[in-house]
């Protein structure tokens, strides 16, 4: 995958030590109710579509630039389908990260899937009940995207003086 400029200057001061990102990524569907998804050159699999944003630039722009970029698909995001923190990665090079994945539902509006870019072998519309296989990270973006409810966050333990007791969660 493309190292993004910043990222590889901050490496330059930091080594591979652990780096807290922003992720983005954006479960897309057509008017047929299709889920674009690309299959990664890194894995080898079929997964949403998503990337890092770059400096000041907002999760809704960082959403379409990575869709077009990825697949040539034009896409209106719609809303936040969860905002999630990630467990750290280890790449094969060592350097290691942790992302704070937001992840936006959106439109397409035009374009055609296709390759668009050196990071993905494949890209393709697939019926929601004729999925690849996936991972648990994208079907669970995908399965909340379809949902439609509110954002999904991971819940917190209410403190004591809140009327938490040791089980307590909100969300």
């Amino acid at each position: 995958m493309a190292i993004p400029d910043f990222i590889r200057d901050l490496r330059a001061d930091i080594g591979t030590k652990l780096l807290w990102l922003p992720g983005v990524t954006a479960v897309v569907l057509d008017d047929a109710g299709r889920v674009l998804l690309g299959r990664r050159v890194d894995t080898g699999g079929w997964s949403v579509i998503g990337g890092i944003p770059e400096p000041g630039e907002q999760p809704a722009e960082t959403a379409v630039r990575e869709v077009y970029e990825e697949t040539a698909v034009r896409v209106v995001p719609e809303g936040v389908v969860l905002v999630e923190a990630m467990p750290p990665v280890r790449y094969p090079n060592g350097d290691e990260c942790q992302f704070l994945d937001v992840t936006l539902r959106c439109r397409a509006v035009g374009g055609e899937a296709r390759v668009n870019d050196d990071e993905s072998l494949e890209v393709g519309w697939f019926s929601v009940d004729a999925l690849p296989e996936l991972d648990d990270y994208a079907r669970t973006r995908i399965g909340k995207a379809l949902a439609g409810g509110p954002t999904w966050f991971q819940g917190m333990a209410v403190p004591e003086e809140a009327g938490g007791t040791s089980d307590s969660l909100v969300q």
